[in-house]
């Protein structure tokens, strides 16, 4: 049976990695029911078209360097549209639970008396690795999976425990990882990881465009220059990365690196 929203009631809604066909049947219910849907800028384009043309969007997307909207202001939009009665769809890039400052939003609606439910999504990490032929977790390599967000002020270093991010058996999957790739690289070897360790960089994922690159940690911060430009990225880290059945590029990437030397 179909959910049904409630006047003044706002669901947070995953839209998953960008391809529709990803998205929830439970989802496309929620959208198709929603009078007004706020979105984020990481919302694919295949996703905003289930849309129905009865209702209102509004973007309110953000997006390193670009801000069209701050949270605060998120949030008075969303409390703004439950109390006029709207039927309030907040649609997130990914699951709304995973570096998505879901309960941010949570926390404010229900500050304002407003019901607040959440549909999970499918998350980057997880269609990286779907798209790559891999597993996250592997039965003898990696008992344990951790996701880690790589988001930091502008010139602000990460400010992780790197020690706990090298423990044996794991795999670390970086979100917004991009800019960070260098430091990711050098962090975690000098914590102990085998610069040999296998890594793929994922950009688009899911999408048409979908760059998937598979090279090993010491080797990182080239790898990410060879991905197109501006592109959201996923790096996964860890020996399950070896798993993958098609050809690595590491050889190539090691050759111009030494070429560069």
């Amino acid at each position: 049976m179909a959910e049904v929203i409630a006047p003044g009631e706002v669901w947070l809604v995953g839209a998953g990695p960008g391809d529709p066909d990803l998205l929830t049947r439970k989802a496309e219910r929620l959208l198709g029911e929603a009078s007004i849907v706020f979105y984020d800028a990481l919302v694919g384009p295949g996703v905003l078209d289930l849309i129905p043309s009865h209702a209102r969007r509004v973007a309110v997307g953000k997006r390193s360097g670009r801000h069209s909207q701050d949270q605060a202001s998120i949030n008075a939009l969303l409390i703004s549209a439950a109390r006029a009665g709207e039927r309030v769809v907040r649609l997130k890039g990914g699951d709304p639970c995973i570096f998505a400052r879901a309960m941010e939003e949570v926390a404010a609606l229900a500050a304002a008396g407003f019901a607040t439910r959440i549909c999970p999504g499918v998350t980057a990490g997880s269609a990286a690795a779907a798209s790559a032929a891999i597993s996250l977790s592997l039965r003898g390599l990696a008992r344990r999976v951790q996701f880690v967000t790589a988001h930091a002020q502008a010139d602000a270093p990460l400010e992780m425990d790197w020690a706990a991010l090298v423990g044996p058996g794991c795999t670390t999957v970086f979100y917004m990882g991009r800019a960070a790739a260098g430091e990711i690289s050098r962090e975690l070897i000098g914590a102990g990881l085998d610069p040999k360790t296998p890594v793929l960089l994922a950009c688009d994922v899911s999408l048409a465009d979908e760059q998937l690159v598979q090279t090993r940690l010491d080797l990182l911060p080239l790898a990410a220059q060879s991905t197109a430009p501006g592109k959201p990225m996923v790096i996964v880290v860890g020996e399950a990365v070896a798993s993958r059945r098609h050809a690595p590029i590491a050889a190539l990437l090691e050759g111009e690196a030494q070429g560069a030397c």
